[in-house]
């Protein structure tokens, strides 16, 4: 399969991925009584240069579906490599979770994350573990 090829497949799946992430998020938000997180309107507001809580509210949403469908790409760059299932969303994870933590630093967004309370870390994991399986299955089976 070519880049071009590897690269669609992946925002393809991205776009899979974060659709079952943005359910699992709506389920655990009603169960835990979380609200939703202002994260990805922060990260946008703050690469757009923009303020005020009305940016990052709007900002939110199209940031975290333009998030997913991107790091999509980057678990088909992992499937070109060779690396299917499993390890292949193991790897994923690793690359975007740790990536994210790197971009909130810089940006100020956040600090690091043995600093995050329990109440923060667990959803960003789960959800971000939820998308890059998703995303990997739905990866494998495009690229069959």
């Amino acid at each position: 399969m070519g880049a071009l090829g590897v690269v669609s497949r992946g925002a393809v799946a991205g776009a899979i991925g974060t659709a079952v992430m943005t359910a699992a998020q709506a389920v655990e938000m009603r169960v835990s009584g979380r609200p939703p997180s202002l994260v990805p309107g922060e990260v946008a507001a703050k690469l757009l240069g923009r303020r005020g809580r009305g940016e990052v509210e709007r900002l939110s949403l199209p940031m975290h579906w333009a998030h997913g469908v991107a790091n999509g790409t980057l678990r088909g760059l992992i499937g070109r490599a060779g690396l299917r299932g499993p390890s292949a969303s193991a790897l994923h994870f690793a690359g975007l979770w740790s990536s994210d933590v790197v971009l909130y630093l810089a940006l100020g967004v956040a600090g690091p994350p043995w600093r995050w309370t329990f109440g923060e870390l667990y959803p960003d994991v789960l959800h971000k573990a939820i998308y890059c399986a998703a995303t990997g299955a739905a990866y494998d089976r495009l690229a069959r």
